[in-house]
């Protein structure tokens, strides 16, 4: 299925798998400091079970054996990501060496396994003293940001073929302060504006300072979520629209058009920070590629109960993953061809996240996770269609390479390609792994 769609690819297409630094390093290694996601797991029923990412995976120790497997499976480049909290636990000035030593290992790992390094910059690690002082509510953050990107890149620039700011800033920014999904935990309409606007101007502002060291192929990493109507009704069409807007839109537009959407400002301009205008053109300096994360789509419905939105987000009947999500790709072709023509046309496109949560059951040994090779198949023929049209999609990342700490869900959802038993750290290949490794070795 896998091996199919791979020689359907061009020679040059790059295929890698993505991980994050919280999810699998283990925070409390190697001198990390405390993060806004160690705070909200300790307030009680925010995550399953009240679980953290202190051990995870012990990729901080077991780095190089999780290098091994990328390698073996064939893949052209790692994902991953940098701790903010790890490389700075204390003080914004007071750098942690066994931080810095982690991740020069972890580079040049990459590099000596012939892997292609692709960083991201903030995957949602915030330090708690940032967090404490407001977090993406505060101006200041995206201050301190810029400031940890300089320190980043004079140390690791030169070794990095790519590198993001942030990922998926609407999970940052609404999933986190209206939502209250994810740290730190806000339902309140105003943080959600503030957030919105100071998780892009920390983009933008932390863009600037790789640009002034030099650096090169810059982009973004934006989470797409497909919305369709629940009915016909004029309403229910507006609604879904606002839906766009607020998941979508919002992150597009400010990036590649330097503006905010219409329908978006209506609901959140009130509470946005007074003279935010001042900062889009910040915001909106010129990318190298775009990144896109997608998983599923949603339905929506009006709602009367939800006083500033007015909708609720539902699932329907199509196939699910084990996160309740449904399965369809071609949303992933909607956004694909939408970033292509309207707003970064000519830009490569890479498919940073993709990938499906299985309940997968450990038996002889064995996983056998069917399914997710199908989700994986489906979605590389929707992009191999689209690469055959002339889209410049240039790359794509599996999601993930380990099972690992799934954030809110704690380790009760499975993601990777590899088993973790997180007694042991024992690391079993999957069917899943199996398949992308025979479909990569033969890909010529």
């Amino acid at each position: 299925m896998i091996d199919k769609q791979i020689k359907r690819f061009p020679d040059d297409f790059s295929f890698g798998v993505a991980t994050s630094a919280y999810q699998i390093e283990g925070s409390s290694f190697g001198g990390c400091g405390r993060s806004h996601w160690d705070d909200f797991a300790d307030q009680n029923g925010k995550t399953h079970q009240g679980q953290n990412g202190a051990i995870a995976c012990e990729h901080y120790q077991r780095w190089a054996e999780d290098l091994d497997l990328v390698r073996a499976a064939g893949f052209d480049a790692y994902r991953f990501s940098f701790s903010w909290a790890r490389l700075l636990p204390e003080q914004d000035s007071q750098v942690n060496p066994a931080g810095l030593d982690f991740y020069d290992a972890l580079i040049d790992g990459m590099l000596e396994r012939g892997l292609t390094p692709f960083a991201t910059l903030y995957h949602w690690e915030l330090p708690s003293r940032h967090g404490d002082a407001g977090g993406w509510t505060n101006r200041q953050t995206a201050l301190r940001f810029a400031d940890y990107t300089d320190i980043v890149i004079r140390h690791f620039g030169d070794r990095l073929a790519t590198i993001a700011p942030v990922n998926e800033p609407w999970c940052v920014s609404w999933l986190s302060h209206y939502w209250g999904a994810h740290a730190p935990g806000l339902r309140d309409i105003a943080a959600t504006a503030q957030a919105m606007h100071y998780i892009q101007l920390a983009h933008g502002l932390s863009v600037e300072v790789m640009r002034g060291h030099g650096q090169t192929n810059l982009g973004c990493v934006l989470n797409k979520e497909f919305a369709c109507p629940a009915d016909d009704s004029p309403e229910t069409q507006r609604l879904t629209l606002l839906f766009d807007g607020i998941y979508n839109r919002w992150f597009e537009e400010s990036i590649f058009k330097g503006r905010y959407p219409d329908d978006v400002l209506a609901l959140l301009e009130a509470y946005l920070p007074q003279g935010y205008q001042q900062d889009m053109a910040t915001i909106s300096q010129p990318l190298d590629w775009v990144g896109v994360n997608y998983y599923t789509r949603s339905i929506i419905t009006p709602d009367a109960n939800e006083a500033h939105i007015g909708f609720a987000c539902t699932q329907g009947d199509l196939p699910k993953t084990d996160m309740g999500w449904e399965i369809i790709p071609e949303g992933l072709g909607f956004f694909i061809k939408r970033l292509a023509q309207d707003y970064a046309p000519g830009l490569p496109i890479y498919i940073t996240e993709n990938g499906m949560a299985h309940a997968d059951i450990l038996e002889d040994g064995r996983i056998n996770d069917a399914p997710r090779i199908a989700y994986f198949a489906d979605h590389l023929g929707e992009i191999a269609d689209l690469v055959a049209e002339g889209c410049p999609i240039k790359g794509y990342f599996a999601w993930s390479l380990l099972d690992n700490y799934e954030w809110a869900y704690g380790y009760a959802k499975r993601f990777g390609l590899v088993h973790i038993d997180y007694a042991s750290q024992k690391r079993t290949p999957k069917a899943s792994y199996l398949a992308w490794q025979n479909a990569l070795q033969n890909r010529k």
